[in-house]
């Protein structure tokens, strides 16, 4: 079993860690991993690489409340997520954990500012109109969103999730359809609002450029989370 947790004491982990799963088993047709174990803590940024199938996005909506895996335990910030009822882990969705997924999943027939008030309204918050500045999407705005270019319905969809503040974001192949000065200012969004907030940001991606951007980086290869420098 790979461990990716380092002993800490019960105080450092109440201060730090925002999100812990241990041993976090899942299968489908075939085991996908067994015995994962990984944290993410304030101002983190992980990023998961692997080959489509491995399981990526499997751990991903694990982690962040979409699927209870067949065995293991997922903590947010010490509460056993999958130990609560419906309501409370709506809560934690809602307001906690922001979630971007490869597809952009915006309303079709809403305005891009429209989408934006959806998740505002969801979450309880009101429009950062920095965020929306550093995205670059202002002209979209007033805009159907179905007329809007795909890297365009990529960035408000990031703008959707990053204005409702979640503590932890995750991120399933955010970039994958800006070209790479594109995403990498993309990055420096995600990054500096991870920082500023005390947040984490968990990616999974096939891009090892915008892997190398995050603190940490493993590859899941062979049901184990393995350890990688980019």
């Amino acid at each position: 079993m790979i461990e990716t947790i380092p002993n800490t004491s019960s105080t450092e982990t109440l201060e730090t860690t925002l999100l812990r799963a241990t041993d976090i088993t899942h299968a489908f047709d075939y085991t996908l991993f067994e015995n994962i174990n990984i944290a993410i803590r304030e101002k983190e940024s992980i990023a998961i690489l692997g080959v489509s199938g491995s399981g990526k996005s499997t751990l991903l909506h694990i982690l962040s409340t979409l699927l209870q895996p067949n065995k293991g335990k997922v903590y947010y910030r010490g509460l056993d997520m999958y130990a609560q009822n419906d309501k409370k882990l709506l809560e934690i969705r809602r307001k906690e954990i922001g979630i971007i997924f490869q597809s952009h999943y915006l309303f079709k027939g809403f305005t891009a500012k429209e989408n934006l008030k959806i998740s505002l309204l969801i979450a309880s918050k009101k429009i950062n109109l920095d965020i929306i500045k550093k995205l670059k999407i202002e002209d979209t705005l007033p805009k159907n969103v179905s007329v809007l270019s795909g890297g365009q319905q990529q960035r408000v969809s990031i703008a959707r999730v990053l204005v409702k503040q979640p503590r932890v974001i995750f991120a399933d192949e955010p970039t994958g359809n800006l070209d790479r000065q594109t995403a990498n200012d993309v990055m420096d969004v995600m990054l500096e609002y991870t920082h500023e907030r005390k947040g984490g940001l968990f990616i999974v991606t096939h891009d090892e450029k915008i892997a190398s951007r995050c603190n940490t980086v493993y590859r899941l290869k062979e049901k184990r989370l393995v350890p990688v420098i980019l």
